[in-house]
């Protein structure tokens, strides 16, 4: 039988302890993407022809056949929830409402535009669903030449922001970092609906060597207390401050 939920290792555990991959594939075409490399999957393939990985049964199946502790389930881990063919399979919103039935959290963390606010009336039947969007970028063309088919900047962050609005618990995740100044100025902008952010590095690209991830970590943190924000540094950028693992920081913004 195909895996369903899973835990989640290394980085990935960060975000959340468990995951589902109910998609293999991604049409937002992002550069830095580590999906295809996971699954040793041809790059081109891997954008252009998503598919569903699981089918609602086999969702079914394997929620209700799970032995270990009902915690969060993050959806997605390796591709995004919300990708184009959400439209026509609503896989996603089949997985919340199982999940949920199950006695499951959902987690949701997207690139997407508009689409992602499609299931927040399953999202907010819980206190403990949470929605969550990756930010690089408030620039339109920036953001274009990273993720080329993913929501622009201000779709998300006008799902961030309704999410906020209706009492669905919100948080940003800020990697990859792929300028710090672009990073920073993102939580600047989105401070007062982001409940937390998870920030981290650019890994699995070249530019990521270019960074100076110390000066970087360092004006993060100071910025999210500055501004009474809550914080999660990841291990990959804990590493230049100083520290063997991750670690919250910051505190709850009113």
């Amino acid at each position: 039988m195909k895996t369903t939920i899973y835990e989640t290792r290394g980085r990935a555990k960060e975000f959340c302890e468990l995951a589902m991959n109910h998609y293999s594939g991604c049409g937002h075409g992002c550069v830095y993407c580590y999906g295809p490399d996971i699954v040793h999957r041809d790059r081109q393939d891997w954008y252009k022809h998503p598919e569903p990985r699981l089918t609602p049964v086999e969702v079914e199946n394997g929620i209700y056949e799970w032995k270990g502790e009902k915690k969060p389930v993050l959806l997605c881990f390796v591709t995004d929830p919300y990708q184009p063919i959400d439209e026509e399979w609503r896989l996603t919103r089949f997985a919340i409402r199982t999940l949920n039935a199950y006695g499951f959290p959902v987690h949701i963390l997207t690139k997407a535009g508009l689409l992602a606010q499609r299931d927040f009336d399953l999202l907010k039947l819980r206190p403990d669903n949470a929605f969550a969007t990756t930010l690089t970028s408030l620039d339109l063309d920036h953001q274009r030449q990273w993720e080329p088919n993913a929501g622009s900047p201000g779709e998300r962050m006008i799902n961030l922001d309704l999410a906020y609005r209706i009492g669905i618990p919100t948080w940003v995740s800020l990697e990859p970092v792929i300028d710090p100044d672009w990073t920073l100025n993102i939580i600047e902008r989105v401070v007062k609906i982001a409940g937390h952010f998870k920030i981290g590095t650019l890994n699995y690209h070249p530019k990521g060597k270019e960074i100076d991830w110390a000066e970087f970590g360092s004006q993060a943190i100071g910025l999210c207390e500055r501004l009474g924000a809550r914080y999660y540094i990841k291990k990959d950028l804990a590493k230049y401050l100083g520290y063997s693992e991750g670690f919250w920081g910051g505190h709850d913004v009113d």
